[in-house]
């Protein structure tokens, strides 16, 4: 495992992949993602977009969807940055997903590697 996602933030060493998994379910199970799009956008302090991610619908009928990080998306200054992920639906509906805690920004932090 190249990183390491929880409620609040995203960390992953520099120059190195990691897939994000996101399973969406609901009280009365898993919900059916079909025709959403999924995207993650990574930000510095002053706004400035470092990348934007699209995320891979992987069964949308069981609502899983992953988010791949390359290499060159992770190769930026070891440091911490401002990320979330949002959902837009087929019916046009848009929520934000990622970071969990409503009134807080998400983190997305990189991490000195030893080996290039």
């Amino acid at each position: 495992m190249s990183g390491i996602l929880n409620s609040s933030g995203i960390t992953v060493r520099k120059g190195d992949s990691f897939t994000i998994v996101i399973r969406f379910k609901t009280e009365q199970g898993v919900l059916d993602i079909s025709g959403a799009r999924i995207k993650m956008d990574v930000k510095d302090a002053s706004d400035t977009l470092l990348f934007s991610k699209s995320g891979e619908l992987t069964d949308a009928i069981n609502g899983l969807a992953a988010i791949e990080l390359t290499p060159q998306d992770t190769d930026i200054e070891v440091g911490e940055y401002k990320t979330d992920i949002q959902i837009t639906y087929a019916n046009g509906q848009v929520h934000t997903i990622f970071p969990q805690n409503i009134n807080k920004i998400g983190y997305f932090r990189v991490t000195n590697q030893v080996t290039e």
